[in-house]
């Protein structure tokens, strides 16, 4: 079966029910997707299908139509995504497991709305969860990758 990730279309022989999250990180080899759950309860999964996100922890790949994009796919060290950037400003990451899914979230909410209030930014990060609690920092950085998306256009 053919999976475009990225930009870039993947041929890859697995079984239909394995979870994109494996393919990923196991089959085409981008691991910046983590493993967190495996319920699709926290979001450190999150990757893009088509630019909407989800949790690919429990999509299986034969379900898979569209492209996906991962963490790999929204910006490299030498070239960030603005939203990376305002992660960087903001100091978001502390252990970072769980920063590729927030970001990917942080994503999909600012193309949706490229304004969001603090009650939309609650809402839409609600099924992301970070265990060294840095919910304060990333709605700074949301804010910021706004103003610096803003800015940009």
């Amino acid at each position: 079966m053919k999976l475009t990730v990225n930009k870039v279309e993947h041929e890859i022989d697995v079984n239909p029910e394995m979870p994109l999250l494996w393919v990923l990180r196991d089959v085409i080899g981008l691991t910046g997707t983590k493993f967190g759950c495996g319920i699709a309860a926290c979001g450190a999964c999150t990757v893009h299908l088509d630019g909407k996100p989800i949790r690919s922890c429990v999509t299986p790949v034969g379900d898979v139509e569209g492209a996906v994009t991962t963490i790999e796919g929204m910006g490299t060290p030498a070239s960030l995504g603005m939203v990376q950037k305002a992660w960087l400003k903001h100091q978001v990451a502390q252990c970072g497991y769980c920063q590729s899914g927030q970001i990917m979230s942080a994503s999909a909410l600012l193309e949706e709305n490229p304004e969001p209030t603090d009650a939309d930014i609650d809402e839409a990060m609600s099924g992301n969860l970070c265990r060294c609690a840095t919910y304060p920092r990333i709605r700074a950085a949301i804010h910021e990758a706004s103003k610096m998306l803003k800015e940009d256009a």
